[in-house]
């Protein structure tokens, strides 16, 4: 399968995918068009892991030099776009796409604003230029439809407190308790990438799933794209893991209303009813500050910036002392309100 780019009908320079418009773009005649209707080169075929591929850009011709998980980048010598075929057909090809809407130079201003917010982080922080690098990627994630079916036995009571003559009673009332739920999610997503950090990936939701779109190579074109380390089953484990705080929440919705509940058994039989192989648009931000790299991850859709940043030891006393001062304030107006002193 040979590398794949997109030349301009027009002027043939390199085109690549305008997330203003949603349209492969050509950046040096202005020429747009539909990716929708735009024939894919890829067809489903057999890839074979351990087969050996020496990429060349259609461009110069120099080598491209990537690693192995990439399916999509640019050339380091002429920078154009290109995306390896081989990399995305077979079990390899993804099935939903959701495109870039954030351009690179909105990220740039959108983080910067993330940065002037942090009431917590110095002052250099704030105002500081120092992004290192900042790179669009299609990261690997899988898209779960999950259906469980969750079964509870408790023990549970009510209590009740009553004045009856000069006498306070209190009633407590026992109820054997069963519970059948069932809790189906849809689109429940996974990253399948290993190089990207889970904590940050999950930050980023929710993605717009109402922008998926079906995958189409000119959708990468210009950007980073990953292919998938971990397949759909063996992320499993980590799909019930992620839901069982929702499954917990609606079990304890189902039997609000009881003074105390004491679970006897609780069983979960979860299905896996679908999976979906998606691409999903992230900006990985590197910024240098106090000779430290951070990063930080953006949705490419929503522009939602999650991450560490670092935090000001001045800032964070003062932010205390401020707190504590005003406890007291409040302390002394209440004493006052009351008639007495605090001291």
């Amino acid at each position: 399968m040979p590398v794949i780019d997109y030349k301009c009908p027009n002027c043939g320079s390199s085109m690549m995918f305008d997330s203003a418009t949603g349209a492969l773009s050509c950046p040096s005649c202005g020429r747009q068009d539909n990716i929708e209707q735009l024939p894919d080169p890829l067809k489903k075929q057999v890839f074979t892991e351990n087969e050996v591929q020496q990429y060349h850009c259609p461009s110069c011709g120099a080598d491209i030099m990537t690693e192995p998980e990439t399916s999509a980048t640019t050339c380091s010598f002429c920078g154009s776009a290109v995306v390896l075929g081989d990399r995305l057909i077979g079990d390899l090809a993804p099935d939903l796409v959701i495109p870039f809407s954030i351009s690179k130079a909105q990220a740039e201003e959108a983080f910067r604003k993330w940065c002037r917010n942090g009431l917590l982080t110095p002052a250099g922080f704030m105002s500081a230029d120092r992004i290192k690098s900042i790179t669009g990627i299609y990261v690997p994630f899988w898209l779960y439809e999950l259906h469980n079916m969750v079964e509870v036995y408790a023990n549970a009571t009510r209590v009740r407190s009553y004045t009856q003559g000069d006498y306070q009673y209190t009633e407590t009332r026992h109820f054997d308790v069963y519970r059948k739920l069932r809790l189906d999610y849809v689109n429940l997503p996974l990253d399948a990438s290993e190089k990207m950090n889970d904590e940050l990936m999950d930050k980023l939701e929710p993605f717009p799933y109402e922008q998926l779109k079906e995958f189409k190579t000119p959708y990468l074109a210009g950007y980073i794209a990953e292919k998938y380390n971990y397949d759909d089953e063996q992320l499993v484990p980590r799909a019930k893991e992620k839901t069982q705080s929702y499954i917990d929440s609606s079990v304890s919705q189902s039997l609000s209303g009881y003074s105390s509940v004491s679970y006897r058994d609780k069983q979960v039989n979860t299905t896996v009813r679908r999976t979906d192989y998606a691409l999903l648009p992230v900006w990985i931000v590197n910024y240098d500050f106090g000779q430290k790299n951070y990063m930080f991850a953006m949705n490419g859709q929503t522009g939602k910036v999650v991450g560490k940043p670092p935090l000001s030891k001045g800032k964070i006393t003062a932010w205390f002392a401020g707190i504590t001062a005003v406890s007291l304030l409040g302390m002394k107006v209440l004493a006052w309100a009351l008639g007495g002193d605090f001291l």
